[in-house]
Protein backbone atom coordinates (compact mmCIF):
# COMPACT_ATOMS: atom_id res chain seq x y z
CA UNK A 1 0.00 0.00 0.00
CA UNK A 2 2.80 2.35 0.92
CA UNK A 3 4.56 1.45 -2.31
CA UNK A 4 1.45 2.35 -4.27
CA UNK A 5 1.34 5.80 -2.60
CA UNK A 6 5.04 6.30 -3.31
CA UNK A 7 4.64 5.32 -6.95
CA UNK A 8 1.62 7.61 -7.22
CA UNK A 9 3.61 10.61 -5.93
CA UNK A 10 6.53 9.75 -8.17
CA UNK A 11 4.29 9.73 -11.25
CA UNK A 12 2.69 13.00 -10.13
CA UNK A 13 6.09 14.62 -9.68
CA UNK A 14 7.18 13.44 -13.10
CA UNK A 15 4.02 14.87 -14.64
CA UNK A 16 4.56 18.24 -12.92
CA UNK A 17 8.21 18.33 -14.00
CA UNK A 18 7.27 17.57 -17.58
CA UNK A 19 4.66 20.30 -17.54
CA UNK A 20 7.13 22.80 -16.12
CA UNK A 21 9.65 21.76 -18.72
CA UNK A 22 7.18 22.42 -21.49
CA UNK A 23 6.45 25.87 -20.06
CA UNK A 24 10.14 26.65 -19.87
CA UNK A 25 10.51 25.55 -23.48
CA UNK A 26 7.70 27.85 -24.49
CA UNK A 27 9.29 30.72 -22.57
CA UNK A 28 12.60 30.06 -24.31
CA UNK A 29 10.92 30.13 -27.70
CA UNK A 30 9.22 33.46 -26.94
CA UNK A 31 12.31 35.62 -27.64
CA UNK A 32 12.49 34.11 -31.10
CA UNK A 33 8.97 35.41 -31.71
CA UNK A 34 9.96 38.86 -30.49
CA UNK A 35 13.05 38.86 -32.70
CA UNK A 36 10.90 38.06 -35.72
CA UNK A 37 8.66 40.98 -34.82
CA UNK A 38 11.73 43.19 -34.50
CA UNK A 39 12.94 42.07 -37.93
CA UNK A 40 9.51 42.81 -39.33
CA UNK A 41 9.62 46.39 -38.07
CA UNK A 42 13.16 46.77 -39.42
CA UNK A 43 12.06 45.51 -42.81
CA UNK A 44 9.16 47.96 -42.72
CA UNK A 45 11.60 50.81 -42.14
CA UNK A 46 13.78 49.65 -45.02
CA UNK A 47 10.79 49.55 -47.37
CA UNK A 48 9.86 53.11 -46.40
CA UNK A 49 13.46 54.24 -46.88
CA UNK A 50 13.48 52.58 -50.31
CA UNK A 51 10.30 54.45 -51.24
CA UNK A 52 11.64 57.79 -49.99
CA UNK A 53 14.89 57.44 -51.95
CA UNK A 54 13.07 56.68 -55.18
CA UNK A 55 10.60 59.52 -54.66
CA UNK A 56 13.48 61.94 -54.00
CA UNK A 57 15.29 60.63 -57.09
CA UNK A 58 12.64 60.10 -59.77
CA UNK A 59 9.72 61.96 -58.27
CA UNK A 60 11.53 65.19 -57.33
CA UNK A 61 15.17 65.73 -58.39
CA UNK A 62 14.80 64.50 -61.97
CA UNK A 63 11.71 66.64 -62.76
CA UNK A 64 13.33 69.68 -61.15
CA UNK A 65 16.45 69.11 -63.23
CA UNK A 66 14.31 68.97 -66.38
CA UNK A 67 12.50 72.20 -65.47
CA UNK A 68 15.81 73.97 -64.81
CA UNK A 69 17.46 72.99 -68.10
CA UNK A 70 14.40 74.23 -70.02
CA UNK A 71 15.20 77.74 -68.81
CA UNK A 72 18.42 77.72 -70.87
CA UNK A 73 16.51 78.12 -74.14
CA UNK A 74 15.61 81.71 -73.16
CA UNK A 75 18.91 82.73 -71.52
CA UNK A 76 21.56 84.62 -73.50
CA UNK A 77 24.12 85.27 -70.76
CA UNK A 78 26.97 82.76 -70.91
CA UNK A 79 27.54 82.80 -67.16
CA UNK A 80 23.90 82.08 -66.39
CA UNK A 81 23.86 79.30 -68.98
CA UNK A 82 26.83 77.68 -67.27
CA UNK A 83 25.14 77.88 -63.86
CA UNK A 84 21.94 76.38 -65.25
CA UNK A 85 23.84 73.56 -66.95
CA UNK A 86 25.84 72.72 -63.81
CA UNK A 87 22.66 72.77 -61.71
CA UNK A 88 21.06 70.33 -64.13
CA UNK A 89 24.06 67.99 -63.99
CA UNK A 90 24.29 68.08 -60.18
CA UNK A 91 20.58 67.38 -59.71
CA UNK A 92 20.57 64.52 -62.20
CA UNK A 93 23.68 62.89 -60.76
CA UNK A 94 22.24 63.18 -57.25
CA UNK A 95 19.08 61.50 -58.56
CA UNK A 96 21.15 58.64 -60.03
CA UNK A 97 23.00 58.13 -56.73
CA UNK A 98 19.77 58.03 -54.73
CA UNK A 99 18.22 55.57 -57.18
CA UNK A 100 21.34 53.40 -56.89
CA UNK A 101 21.05 53.43 -53.09
CA UNK A 102 17.41 52.38 -53.34
CA UNK A 103 18.31 49.56 -55.75
CA UNK A 104 21.09 48.26 -53.46
CA UNK A 105 18.71 48.35 -50.51
CA UNK A 106 16.17 46.36 -52.48
CA UNK A 107 18.66 43.70 -53.63
CA UNK A 108 20.14 43.16 -50.16
CA UNK A 109 16.99 43.10 -48.02
CA UNK A 110 13.92 42.40 -50.14
CA UNK A 111 12.51 39.28 -51.75
CA UNK A 112 13.05 40.20 -55.39
CA UNK A 113 11.15 37.45 -57.13
CA UNK A 114 9.94 39.94 -59.78
CA UNK A 115 6.45 38.54 -59.45
CA UNK A 116 4.76 41.96 -59.47
CA UNK A 117 4.67 44.89 -61.86
CA UNK A 118 6.54 47.25 -59.51
CA UNK A 119 9.68 45.08 -59.42
CA UNK A 120 9.67 44.38 -63.15
CA UNK A 121 9.30 48.03 -64.10
CA UNK A 122 11.88 49.00 -61.49
CA UNK A 123 14.50 46.68 -63.00
CA UNK A 124 14.10 48.08 -66.51
CA UNK A 125 13.85 51.62 -65.20
CA UNK A 126 17.13 51.38 -63.33
CA UNK A 127 18.84 50.28 -66.53
CA UNK A 128 17.58 53.42 -68.27
CA UNK A 129 18.71 55.55 -65.33
CA UNK A 130 22.27 54.25 -65.74
CA UNK A 131 22.28 54.81 -69.51
CA UNK A 132 20.95 58.39 -69.37
CA UNK A 133 24.06 59.97 -67.73
CA UNK A 134 26.29 58.29 -70.31
CA UNK A 135 24.22 59.85 -73.08
CA UNK A 136 24.51 63.21 -71.35
CA UNK A 137 28.29 63.06 -71.10
CA UNK A 138 28.66 62.03 -74.75
CA UNK A 139 26.90 65.14 -76.08
CA UNK A 140 28.38 66.61 -79.29
CA UNK A 141 29.31 70.29 -79.56
CA UNK A 142 26.77 72.78 -80.85
CA UNK A 143 26.80 73.13 -84.62
CA UNK A 144 27.52 69.45 -85.25
CA UNK A 145 24.83 67.56 -87.18
CA UNK A 146 24.70 64.79 -84.57
CA UNK A 147 23.71 67.36 -81.95
CA UNK A 148 20.04 67.25 -82.97
CA UNK A 149 19.96 63.45 -82.86
CA UNK A 150 21.71 63.44 -79.48
CA UNK A 151 19.32 66.03 -78.06
CA UNK A 152 16.28 64.06 -79.22
CA UNK A 153 17.55 60.83 -77.64
CA UNK A 154 18.57 62.54 -74.40
CA UNK A 155 15.24 64.38 -74.12
CA UNK A 156 13.28 61.22 -74.93
CA UNK A 157 15.13 59.13 -72.34
CA UNK A 158 14.68 61.77 -69.66
CA UNK A 159 10.96 62.14 -70.34
CA UNK A 160 10.34 58.38 -70.42
CA UNK A 161 12.29 57.84 -67.17
CA UNK A 162 10.34 60.55 -65.36
CA UNK A 163 6.91 59.40 -66.54
CA UNK A 164 7.47 55.65 -66.02
CA UNK A 165 9.26 56.30 -62.72
CA UNK A 166 6.33 58.27 -61.30
CA UNK A 167 3.90 55.58 -62.47
CA UNK A 168 6.06 52.95 -60.78
CA UNK A 169 5.96 54.93 -57.53
CA UNK A 170 2.20 54.47 -57.53
CA UNK A 171 2.64 50.74 -58.21
CA UNK A 172 4.99 50.56 -55.23
CA UNK A 173 2.53 52.38 -52.97
CA UNK A 174 -0.24 49.96 -53.98
CA UNK A 175 2.02 46.94 -53.33
CA UNK A 176 2.90 48.27 -49.88
CA UNK A 177 -0.77 48.84 -49.05
CA UNK A 178 -1.61 45.24 -49.90
CA UNK A 179 1.18 43.78 -47.74
CA UNK A 180 0.90 46.10 -44.76
CA UNK A 181 -2.85 46.87 -44.84
CA UNK A 182 -1.85 50.48 -44.19
CA UNK A 183 -3.67 53.27 -46.02
CA UNK A 184 -1.44 55.54 -48.10
CA UNK A 185 -4.19 57.69 -49.57
CA UNK A 186 -2.77 60.94 -48.20
CA UNK A 187 0.65 60.23 -49.76
CA UNK A 188 -0.95 59.47 -53.11
CA UNK A 189 -2.86 62.74 -53.00
CA UNK A 190 0.28 64.69 -52.09
CA UNK A 191 2.19 63.07 -54.96
CA UNK A 192 -0.65 63.89 -57.36
CA UNK A 193 -0.65 67.52 -56.15
CA UNK A 194 3.10 67.71 -56.74
CA UNK A 195 2.69 66.36 -60.26
CA UNK A 196 0.05 68.98 -61.03
CA UNK A 197 2.43 71.74 -59.88
CA UNK A 198 5.31 70.37 -61.97
CA UNK A 199 3.08 69.96 -65.03
CA UNK A 200 1.79 73.53 -64.68
CA UNK A 201 5.34 74.91 -64.47
CA UNK A 202 6.40 72.80 -67.47
CA UNK A 203 3.54 74.12 -69.61
CA UNK A 204 4.03 77.67 -68.36
CA UNK A 205 7.69 77.61 -69.41
CA UNK A 206 6.68 76.82 -72.98
CA UNK A 207 4.20 79.70 -73.16
CA UNK A 208 5.89 82.31 -70.97
CA UNK A 209 7.51 84.24 -73.82
CA UNK A 210 4.22 84.28 -75.72
CA UNK A 211 2.41 85.53 -72.63
CA UNK A 212 4.87 88.38 -72.19
CA UNK A 213 4.49 89.42 -75.85
CA UNK A 214 0.75 89.92 -75.49
CA UNK A 215 1.29 93.43 -74.12
CA UNK A 216 3.84 94.41 -76.80
CA UNK A 217 3.32 94.99 -80.54
CA UNK A 218 6.45 94.20 -82.51
CA UNK A 219 7.27 95.81 -85.84
CA UNK A 220 7.28 92.58 -87.85
CA UNK A 221 4.42 90.95 -85.98
CA UNK A 222 1.08 90.51 -87.71
CA UNK A 223 -1.72 92.41 -86.04
CA UNK A 224 -5.22 91.06 -86.15
CA UNK A 225 -8.14 93.43 -86.87
CA UNK A 226 -9.17 93.28 -83.23
CA UNK A 227 -5.79 94.79 -82.26
CA UNK A 228 -6.35 97.89 -84.37
CA UNK A 229 -8.16 100.65 -82.60
CA UNK A 230 -10.41 102.55 -84.98
CA UNK A 231 -9.90 106.19 -84.09
CA UNK A 232 -12.25 107.69 -86.63
CA UNK A 233 -15.95 107.08 -86.91
CA UNK A 234 -17.80 107.07 -90.25
CA UNK A 235 -19.33 110.45 -89.44
CA UNK A 236 -15.90 112.12 -89.29
CA UNK A 237 -14.63 110.66 -92.54
CA UNK A 238 -12.80 113.28 -94.58
CA UNK A 239 -14.21 114.02 -98.02
CA UNK A 240 -10.73 113.67 -99.44
CA UNK A 241 -10.88 109.97 -98.62
CA UNK A 242 -14.09 109.44 -100.63
CA UNK A 243 -14.03 108.32 -104.23
CA UNK A 244 -14.23 111.12 -106.82
CA UNK A 245 -17.52 109.77 -108.13
CA UNK A 246 -19.24 110.67 -104.88
CA UNK A 247 -17.84 114.20 -104.74
CA UNK A 248 -20.33 116.81 -105.88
Amino acid sequence: MILNHISYYIVLDLFICCKLGLRKGMLKSTPVHHSSLKFSSELNFQVKLHAFLLWASIGFLMPVGILIIRISSRVQCGRRLKIIFLSHVVLQMAAVLLATGAAVLSVRNFDNSFSNMHQRIGLGLYGLILVQPLIGFLRPHRGVKLRSIWYTIHWLFGTVISIIGIINIYFGLNAYEKKSSESLRIWKLLLAFQLVIFSFIYLLQGRWDYIKKQGVILGDEQISPTDVQISRSPQHTNHKDLPSSIML
